[in-house]
């Protein structure tokens, strides 16, 4: 069973370089399938249909 989510990886902050800091965000969980090549295809998908934009949002997945 695989958990695919999507999070942003930057943050803002004025103090660091560009406004931005490095920052794990929360998961925001897209669905859970039961193949890694279902999760694979998932976050393909997501990812060349959503730009990331300033902080970075992008689909990933783990095992559950």
């Amino acid at each position: 069973m695989y958990k695919v989510f999507t999070r942003t990886f930057w943050k803002e902050n004025n103090k660091y370089l560009n406004g931005l800091e490095p920052h794990l965000g929360r998961k925001t969980i897209l669905a859970r399938v039961s193949t890694s090549e279902q999760a694979i295809t998932m976050c393909h998908e997501y990812n060349t249909t959503h730009k990331p934009g300033r902080l970075s949002r992008k689909a990933e997945f783990e095992s559950v």
